[in-house]
């Protein structure tokens, strides 16, 4: 048997256009303008690595705290609006893998705080038995640090999870962790070299059903199978 780990937004939660609105309005109203190139690189990735990186681009005097207050008042007012939308075939995924008693957990580079509120409000919460959190780590995705964790609380070896991620960072970050990566892309498609690292490259949460399905009569892809082999 095999553990299914799920990233959080992009990949359950389609709150990644929400999140980009909110970034560029925060930047812009306090001077910082950030094209698409710029704002892809923090996709994924822990408000604490946002900060180091912004920081690289924007200078050492970049204010980041008042930034990051700024988004996060521009991403609540909307989601407190508007809803929190999940992605087709999430639910219908959720429903497989609780009929067929896959254990599963959320593996999110959000903040703890965050993630309970957004995982609720869509009424997500209790269908996961737990969650790690990017605040819970040290080292955020591409580090493998978010999905180790998860592989110990589920009790399972972590070569025996699939990790569903929408994010280039998360990819890195399970195919470092030495779990099978599946992507299911948001707002970026992968670049080449990532695409190689995934075990597959799905459309959407409907594609993932019949690929578990074959995971749960063949097991799971070995090595070689997804793995980039050193020379």
């Amino acid at each position: 048997m095999f553990a299914v780990i799920f990233d959080m937004d992009g990949l359950m939660l389609d709150t990644e256009r929400v999140a980009r609105l909110a970034w560029r309005r925060a930047m812009a109203e306090l001077g910082y303008p950030i094209d698409d190139h710029t704002y892809l690189q923090i996709v994924g990735r822990t408000a604490r690595d946002a900060h180091t990186f912004l920081g690289a681009v924007f200078g050492s005097d970049f204010p980041f705290e008042q930034v990051y207050a700024l988004r996060q008042a521009y991403y609540d007012t909307d989601l407190a609006e508007n809803g929190v939308p999940v992605k087709p075939g999430l639910l219908e995924l959720l429903d497989y893998l609780e009929a067929q008693h896959i254990p599963k957990v959320v593996g999110t580079s959000t903040a703890r705080k965050f993630a309970r509120v957004k995982l609720n409000s869509a009424g997500l919460l209790d269908r996961f038995s737990a969650m790690v959190c990017g605040d819970e780590v040290p080292n955020g995705k591409p580090a493998p640090d978010v999905f180790l964790a998860a592989a110990r609380l589920l009790a399972v070896n972590v070569d025996h999870c699939v990790v569903l991620e929408d994010s280039e960072a998360g990819i890195r970050a399970a195919y470092a962790a030495g779990a099978v990566p599946v992507m299911v892309p948001d707002l970026k498609q992968p670049t080449p070299d990532v695409s190689l690292l995934a075990y597959r490259v799905l459309p959407d949460l409907h594609a993932v059903i019949p690929l578990l399905a074959e995971f749960g009569q063949q097991g799971l892809p070995a090595f070689e199978a997804y793995r980039l082999i050193d020379s």
